[in-house]
């Protein structure tokens, strides 16, 4: 039995150091300014990404190619970047006013622009956090180009297997192809991958779209030939960081536009000396809380948790419009950031709201009614740079300086969970930031019988803030959960956003003492459970109870 946890203990303490060593690696090769992948100055990423073999990233470390981790990666890249040679992370440096098209992943707001058929360049205005999530995931990806190689090269002459001449008979000529071939190429693929005829099908369909029916082959192709490119004519992968990036990392370069861009309407519609209430949440829970009900009840009768639920189906663009439209006349801002952070913003002004037709009482706020900014998610650390230039005071234009009224900031986000499943709520009673001894308990103002009976399971506890949820697995996860840490859920964002708060009331006096602070997430996944990590797939609409949960208790407790 004692060596049963010693054994485990000892796998979860060699995992810590592999992310470790990955972080501390990626922060030098950020500072020299460039590196090959593949070669000797990315072979400790490469070594402490399968020492580590994340669960987001499954079979990293086998032969056989890992099919579900692809299709992960490849949502948060831009389309293309498996053609090229040259990857070069820069700041925003003016490419937006350029020839160049921006090309934006389905599943990571960062702007990228091919310059050439062998360079694509990726915009990272939004701190380390983006920086790290990149390099994991090119490495990711340029092993699993490795594994290609491996099984379609016969000799060093070059000669390539039959299947493998197949493939590039079709790419090349960019073939159209009839349900037949593609099922022979299927089979193919299978073969060169390892992977089952199904199993290739299935992540087929995922990369398949009208535009583009073969991408998957493409994909599959681009990455085995540069790898192939990269052993026999030495044309070796690059990855470089611009001079300005480097520079700018750290300063809060964009955070501090972004922040002021906020004031700046706060100033103009003569609301900084109201009290604010922050809330860090999506572009859709808040407003759609507070005016859906007002403005579709004559439309639709369902009570509010199915209103939502019918808001977030694709098909009701036009309800969504309404209430969109709705907001605007009746006190709510859009501000759509132009910083480059990424983080759109809504400022709601509650005078202009009349509340005897919602669902919410506003007695709890005594004397002038409440201006609630509501920002969307931050991505890792960025949340310290949003949160700090957010609660720093304002300077206004006559030269006065101005401290903001903030009573409260809520804290809404999704996360991995540890105890439950997809669709349960977790209250953080603490943030624990991985890979340090910082941890940060707080009083917080929701708390588990608060959400309990609303047809959630709701669980409470220490979270920890990961450097990244694609550097996780279970050895680590299961000791947080296991030991006197009694984890009960990991996300990004937690012990960053907790950082900004504590020192600008606690220690600098930007904002007041008493400030109140909400957290609670909503499980995205569970990295413990197979066929729940994030590479599963998305929610769906199983996230829109729990999200609408949280928003009506949070909003509850402002007004």
């Amino acid at each position: 039995m004692e060596k049963g946890k010693l054994k485990s203990r000892t796998r979860s303490q060699e995992s810590s150091a592999a992310i470790e060593k990955l972080y501390i690696s990626m922060r030098h090769l950020f500072s020299r300014g460039f590196y090959k992948p593949m070669g000797i100055s990315g072979e400790t990423l490469r070594e402490s990404l399968l020492a580590l073999r994340p669960e987001i990233y499954g079979s990293i470390a086998e032969e056989k190619a890992e099919l579900s981790g692809l299709t992960y990666v490849i949502d948060r890249l831009p389309i293309g970047i498996e053609e090229c040679r040259f990857i070069n992370l820069t700041a925003d440096e003016g490419y937006s006013k350029s020839h160049f098209e921006v090309i934006i992943p389905s599943k990571r707001r960062r702007n990228c622009y091919r310059i050439d058929k062998d360079q694509m360049n990726i915009e990272v205005t939004r701190g380390r956090s983006e920086i790290y999530d990149i390099l994991t995931h090119l490495t990711f990806l340029f092993i699993e180009s490795h594994k290609i190689l491996n099984r379609v090269l016969i000799n060093d002459e070059g000669k390539t297997i039959r299947e493998w001449q197949l493939l590039e008979e079709i790419v090349l000529n960019n073939k159209k192809l009839s349900q037949s071939e593609r099922e022979v190429t299927l089979a193919h693929v299978g073969n060169i991958l390892g992977r089952t005829f199904k199993e290739v099908s299935a992540t087929h369909n995922d990369f398949t779209t009208d535009e583009n029916p073969d991408r998957f082959f493409q994909l599959i192709y681009w990455l085995g030939k540069l790898a192939i490119n990269e052993v026999r004519e030495n044309k070796k992968r690059e990855i470089t960081f611009t001079s300005l990036l480097r520079e700018s990392i750290g300063h809060h370069v964009y955070g501090d536009i972004w922040a002021n861009d906020i004031k700046e309407v706060l100033d103009k519609e003569s609301l900084l000396q109201r009290p604010i209430h922050i809330i860090s949440a999506n572009m859709h829970s808040v407003m759609n809380s507070i005016y859906a009900p007002i403005i579709l009840k004559k439309y639709v009768k369902k009570d509010d948790i199915a209103l939502f639920e019918m808001l977030s189906e694709d098909k009701n663009t036009d309800f969504r419009k309404k209430v969109k439209m709705f907001a605007a006349k009746k006190g709510l801002f859009y501000i759509e950031d132009k910083s480059g952070t990424n983080i759109n913003v809504q400022i709601i002004d509650t005078t202009k709201i009349d509340f005897d037709l919602t669902t919410y009482n506003i007695k709890n706020s005594k004397g002038e009614k409440p201006v609630l900014v509501v920002m969307d998610y931050a991505f890792g650390e960025q949340a310290y740079e949003t949160m700090d230039e957010l609660l720093k005071p304002y300077y206004c234009n006559n030269g006065k300086t101005h401290h903001l009224n903030i009573e409260s900031v809520s804290i809404m986000g999704k996360a991995g969970i540890l105890e439950g499943g997809k669709g349960d709520i977790m209250i953080p009673s603490s943030h624990i930031f991985e890979g340090t001894a910082d941890n940060y308990p707080f009083e917080n103002e929701l708390n588990k019988k608060d959400l309990e009976g609303l047809g959630v399971e709701v669980f409470e506890g220490a979270m920890i803030s990961v450097l990244g949820t694609s550097l996780q697995n279970k050895d680590v996860l299961e000791f947080f959960h296991d030991s006197t840490w009694s984890v009960i859920g990991l996300e990004m964002e937690g012990a960053h956003y907790q950082k900004a708060i504590q020192a600008a009331s606690k220690i600098r006096g930007n904002i007041s003492k008493d400030v109140k602070v909400r957290y609670a997430y909503y499980a995205s996944d569970n990295p413990l459970e197979t066929g729940s990590t994030l590479a599963s797939g998305g929610l769906g609409t199983t996230g829109v109870r729990p999200t609408y949960i949280i928003t009506q208790k949070i909003l509850d407790q402002i007004f």
